[in-house]
């Protein structure tokens, strides 16, 4: 006879929150997690209430295992936002609306703010003033920033009568901790996500498909190509620039703009996929952002439930281009100075707020002299745009990456004054296998549309049998190139 002993503490201890292994989409725990999840959510999926309790507490059950207690904080937030939401419908007076909507305001970025910025602040006390004060010891919640976001646009939109609040509390929790979007985004607006909630449960061939492809090439461009790439090159040069060359220096900067890429657009493809094997349409969060021929079209196609964001609520609210071509200007750069410093509290993420506000005004100043739009023609000139605005991007990403603005303009440094092509052909047989998965990072990306929309329809009439197929194939490739120790998501830190 056999017989199984189960550990009951080491099965425990799986279940609990581990601040040293947190649940992400990346994790081993993650498989068992959307497997019990979905058996659940398929057996109750006709009975609209009982399949919002069951996505509510996996949402939260989640959210528990990435960042333990901070849990809490999320139903803190969504409890305050949607009593105020409702409050500031049943205003009559515009003064009671306001103060309620400042109240709202001031609570969830007063919340971001202690959490992210205060030991930034505390540090620039201490350097300006020698002040002298401690820095405190503040852990930042798993997800702050972006589910801070989502809060601020639902009440602003209950304020300005774009949508009415939400009746039901549940509801309004799940348009919160929704998991696959509550750690790293997408950012997602209430008058999108709240109304599917209340639609019958439907994931038609198509959507099963176009979710499996969005998954497994989420998790490929994550866990294979950036984590590789991370691990075996760009973390090694990016720690100490003035130890390499400038064309290690050069190539660690095109390493890393494959690795920010894979990172966060496979994080939210796998999010977008999960979602629509539940029936919810995320919108899509990049779209091929390294073809834009401009500044501006790259900010079109990055992050893009974040610059849609920014621009409806503080570009516009600033004034937008309404009061003049100086005060556009003013408007955009700390639109983006504000940006980059929502990324990090650090003086790399605002200098790189800089430079891309700066650009977007160049950007403006110079298609307001020529009075041309960038199309999608291609040509020499959008070639050279393209090749220009990829440039600009990565002079972005140095100081993205590096830790401090001394080591951004270390590795600018070796990259203008100690380059030479003379170590090329050594440095590509050293690294070898990092150079593939450079190259085929970018290969995933100049995909042609056409391509993947034939890829996703062949999946979807592919037998169950070779989707399971493929499935192992990719499980193969993952447990080969998977590293000891979890590589953390570049966003997670937002």
């Amino acid at each position: 006879m056999i017989f199984f002993v189960i550990d009951g503490d080491a099965v425990l201890r799986q279940l609990l929150y581990d601040p040293k292994n947190p649940l992400l989409f990346n994790n081993g725990f993650f498989v068992y997690f959307l497997f019990l999840f979905f058996t659940f959510y398929y057996l109750f999926r006709e009975r609209y209430t009982a399949r919002t309790v069951i996505l509510s507490i996996f949402s939260l059950y989640f959210f528990y295992k990435a960042s333990g207690s901070f849990v809490l904080l999320v139903i803190l937030s969504a409890i305050l936002d949607y009593f105020l939401s409702n409050l500031i419908c049943r205003q009559k007076k515009l003064f009671a609306k306001r103060a309620l909507l400042v109240l709202s305001i001031i609570t969830n970025l007063g919340l971001l703010f202690y959490f992210k910025y205060t030991n930034f602040f505390i540090e620039i006390c201490n350097d300006s003033l020698s002040a002298g004060i401690h820095p405190l010891n503040i852990l930042l919640p798993v997800g702050i920033s972006f589910y801070t976001f989502e809060n601020l646009s639902y009440t602003i939109d209950v304020y300005h009568e774009k949508i009415k609040p939400e009746k039901k509390f549940l509801n309004y929790l799940l348009f919160l901790s929704f998991f696959p979007k509550l750690v790293m985004g997408p950012i997602v607006r209430a008058s999108d996500f709240i109304p599917q909630l209340k639609k019958p449960y439907v994931v038609t061939e198509r959507n099963f498909a176009d979710g499996f492809y969005l998954i497994l090439t989420g998790l490929f461009k994550k866990v294979v190509i950036s984590d590789y790439i991370t691990q075996n090159f760009v973390n090694y040069i990016f720690d100490g620039p003035s130890l390499h060359t400038g064309i290690e220096c050069l190539l660690a900067v095109y390493g890393y703009a494959i690795v920010i890429y894979c990172d966060f657009s496979g994080y939210s493809d796998v999010a977008i996929g999960i979602a629509k094997w539940l029936g919810i349409t995320i919108p899509a969060n990049f779209n091929s952002p390294y073809k834009s021929c401009s500044i501006s079209d790259f900010w079109r196609r990055w992050h893009i439930s974040l610059s849609s964001w920014l621009r409806d609520y503080l570009y516009k609210p600033l004034g937008g281009n309404r009061c003049g071509t100086f005060r556009t200007y003013i408007n955009l750069f700390i639109t983006m100075l504000l940006g980059g410093l929502w990324h990090g509290a650090s003086w790399t993420f605002i200098a790189w707020g800089g430079l891309h506000g700066g650009a977007l005004v160049v950007h403006k100043v110079l298609s307001s002299i020529y009075k041309k739009k960038s199309g999608n023609k291609f040509g020499l000139l959008s070639f050279l745009s393209a090749i220009i605005t990829f440039h600009f991007v990565c002079l972005g990403w140095i100081f993205f990456k590096a830790y401090s603005l001394e080591l951004a303009f270390q590795m600018i440094e070796q990259i203008l004054f100690d380059f030479s092509f003379d170590s090329i052909i050594p440095l590509v047989e050293n690294y070898r296998p990092v150079m593939i998965m450079i190259g085929l990072g970018f290969v995933l990306h100049f995909l042609p549309d056409s391509l993947v929309g034939y890829v996703k329809k062949r999946l979807g009439k592919m037998p169950v049998i070779v989707n399971v197929f493929v499935l192992l194939v990719f499980v193969a490739v993952y447990a080969y190139f998977k590293s000891s120790e979890p590589i953390m998501p570049i966003y997670l830190q937002f």
